[in-house]
């Protein structure tokens, strides 16, 4: 049912009246990513003035900002100073990401010092070899501790739905997510969010695990009239994907998350497609790579 429920909202389209909008908003809701071995300040300054301005040639109207740019801890503080004094923020994964094998306590130390170095946004890995384990209630614990060291930073708890493979499985992950943060009097809309990937695992942001934590989070609201975000990320590289998401959104939550508060995509090649995409719109041919800067 998961899969012929995705398969029909994959097929929907959107009205070329809207597609303009839906590329801007696309961009607005993307975190901007670079989480390579071989990242360096330069390469992340870089990073930082294409989240400010995506395009470089002037459009009838504007392209806004990405909502974030995503790097390692250690680049933080290079990221803070490049993206100060902008409505981009900070974000940075956390946790002995990708995998999530270090100690506890080293993870949230790790944590806790992104976000002393002004990181915004958290992007947690959970243990998934707690979770196969059937070790449910210290993956809930370790959530909710990496959530009081991230605070008051927002945090993104990435499941790895390709190594967790059955929806039951992603299903229940979420769920744990949402135990975490259960009985939190303070929580706001977009505190939290439920993320499928680090972009380094295959199957990553599948249609059928977007739409199991779209639906999980669909529940926690009518449940507790709390929003929690949702971010999918990795293999996520065309503008035509980033579409057929928004549309997920709209069909599954509405359009109350249709906003970067709630919605976010991961990706570090998706941009230039949604420029290239709203160039073609604009000036009725697509163009050239070097002529926008594209990578």
């Amino acid at each position: 049912m998961l899969q012929q429920r995705a398969a029909e909202l994959a097929g929907r389209s959107i009205k070329s009246q809207a597609k303009a909008h839906a590329l801007r908003l696309a961009v607005a809701m993307l975190d901007l990513t670079t989480l390579e071995g071989a990242d360096t300040p330069g390469c992340v300054r870089a990073l930082c003035a294409r989240a400010i301005s995506p395009c470089p040639i002037a459009l009838q109207s504007p392209v806004p900002s990405v909502a974030a740019a995503c790097v390692y801890p250690r680049l933080v503080p290079t990221a803070a100073a490049a993206l100060a004094g902008t409505p981009v923020r900070v974000a940075s994964v956390s946790t002995a990401f990708p995998s999530g094998q270090s100690s506890l306590e080293l993870r949230l130390r790790e944590t806790e010092a992104a976000v002393a170095a002004g990181a915004h946004e958290i992007d947690m890995v959970i243990s998934r070899g707690l979770f196969l384990s059937g070790r449910f209630r210290d993956v809930v614990d370790e959530i909710r501790m990496v959530r009081d060291a991230a605070k008051p930073a927002h945090l993104k708890v990435i499941l790895e739905t390709g190594e967790l493979e059955t929806a039951d499985n992603i299903r229940r992950a979420a769920d744990l997510v949402l135990e975490a943060v259960a009985g939190e009097t303070d929580i706001q809309h977009g505190d939290v969010f439920l993320k499928t990937s680090t972009g380094k695992v295959s199957p990553a942001a599948t249609p059928v695990s977007v739409l199991v934590l779209l639906e999980t989070v669909r529940t926690h609201f009518r449940q507790t009239g709390i929003r929690l975000g949702v971010k999918p990320a990795g293999g996520i590289r065309t503008a035509k994907q980033a579409l057929h998401l928004l549309v997920m959104v709209r069909e599954t939550l509405g359009s109350d998350w249709l906003t970067p508060a709630l919605f976010r995509i991961g990706a570090s090649s998706l941009l230039d497609d949604l420029i290239r995409q709203l160039l073609k719109l604009e000036n009725g041919r697509y163009t050239a790579m070097d002529e926008v800067g594209l990578t």
